[in-house]
């Protein structure tokens, strides 16, 4: 069974979309199977992997908003996964049509909130799956949650990211009701800039109240992501002897661990 992570802000330019894009090259480099599901309306993971004007076009079927679609309800769901130009990566890509089904109030919708867990046990064969979620807690980043076993927070240094961190925690919480199994797996800071006193504050601040739970690689904003994306290109893959892409690889490195450790701790238990 893949070991499945949703990354999980409800604010937005957290760089949930950034680190799922960049992860998955670094994963894929390191010999694993790698599926992004895009559970964002947004399609920004979409969008970096198969272009704007391709991912517009695409019909409910084909993206993740045929998980609930109820006219979709007998539909080959394995039309959802598709390869990409990358070994070892595969995408289930979104678009506007998942829009309409981002409701509020995701405990209210029977047994639909297993959507996304029933669609990664049946269709999924990989080692690893990345969700990318969109900037709230509604259905999408709920139906994420109760199919993962684990929870990434990105959170940029700063008073906009670090806003609403303990409806997150309580939605995890809320969340194992469902899937008794996920677990926070950490906060990876995100868009740093070591030089603004501001920044730095931020992260001191996050790291004495999360402690552990904080991981050691901090992502800056460097602008070797952003270039890299705009060529369609997971960073490890544009430029792998750039600081960002290191970086990048390191916090792989750190995610693998972490699970590694928590299935041991599981084993134990």
């Amino acid at each position: 069974m893949a070991d499945s992570i949703c990354f999980i802000n409800q604010k937005g330019g957290c760089g949930k979309s950034s680190t799922c894009f960049h992860l998955a090259g670094a994963f894929a480099a390191a010999g694993l199977r790698v599926l992004l599901i895009d559970a964002d309306p947004q399609g920004s993971t979409s969008q970096g992997l198969l272009g704007s004007i391709a991912v517009e076009q695409l019909t409910i079927e084909q993206t993740t908003a045929g998980l609930f679609d109820e006219q979709n309800f007998f539909g080959d769901l394995s039309k959802i996964i598709r390869t990409t130009r990358f070994d070892g990566i595969s995408l289930a890509p979104a678009n506007q049509h998942l829009s309409r089904f981002n409701s509020p109030c995701p405990e209210q919708t029977g047994m639909d909130q297993f959507a996304m867990r029933d669609f990664i046990a049946q269709q999924v064969e990989a080692d690893i799956v990345l969700i990318d979620c969109p900037p709230n807690l509604y259905r999408c980043s709920w139906n994420s949650m109760v199919a993962a076993d684990y929870v990434v927070i990105p959170v940029p240094p700063e008073d906009f990211g670090t806003q609403g961190l303990r409806a997150v925690h309580q939605a995890v919480l809320n969340a194992r009701k469902l899937n008794p199994d996920l677990r926070r797996l950490g906060h990876v800071v995100t868009r740093s800039d070591k030089r603004l006193l501001i920044h730095r504050s931020y992260e001191a601040k996050l790291r004495d109240t999360y402690a552990d739970l904080v991981f050691s690689t901090v992502i800056p904003e460097a602008s070797a992501f952003k270039v890299a994306t705009a060529c369609r290109k997971p960073v490890e893959y544009y430029q792998p002897s750039s600081v960002a892409a290191s970086l990048t690889r390191a916090l792989a490195r750190e995610i693998l661990d972490r699970i590694s450790m928590k299935n041991k701790l599981r084993h134990v238990a």
